[in-house]
């Protein structure tokens, strides 16, 4: 999850596509679209394993888009294969 929050930050399209599971890959993410938001921070505030290659992160990803801020909490799923993690989906919360 920490490694997505930082391609976020960094607009690393190429690392999100390849760590978001096949079967929900969007075909592009367009992070250059302006306004562009600054990601200023984020609290995992949960880690669910639910078995070996499945789990459940929640969290809160802060950024603000011209010059407000905002907050991103959501509950997502990952799971494991070929050894690797992949995001398949979240929930945005409250």
């Amino acid at each position: 999850m920490r490694s997505r929050y930082t391609a976020y930050v960094l607009g690393n399209e190429p690392y999100l596509l390849a760590t978001w599971h096949p079967t929900t890959r969007p075909v592009a993410l367009q992070l250059d679209e302006e306004p562009r938001p600054r990601w200023i921070g984020l609290t995992v505030k949960r880690h669910q394993s639910q078995d070996a290659d499945h789990a459940v992160v929640e969290f809160v990803a802060r950024y603000k888009l011209n010059g407000r801020a905002f907050k991103l909490h959501e509950t997502s799923r990952f799971v494991r294969a070929d050894g690797r993690w992949f995001y398949v989906d979240g929930d945005i919360g409250a």
